[in-house]
């Protein structure tokens, strides 16, 4: 299961961090760094939640 969520990650980062971990911090703090340019940053910090799990 994390593969797709990886793959939903580097497609659309905040829909990977919404699947792990809900609507917490985490989530906000992704669509933060996706909506405001820093894409690249976004998916690392999705992956990364992905991955601490």
């Amino acid at each position: 299961m994390d593969i797709i969520r990886i793959i939903c990650a580097i497609f659309l980062p905040p829909l990977g961090v919404f699947l792990q971990v809900g609507l917490g911090k985490d989530f906000w703090i992704n669509l933060l760094l996706t909506i405001f340019g820093f894409y690249i940053a976004g998916v690392v910090h999705a992956v990364w939640i992905i991955a601490k799990k």
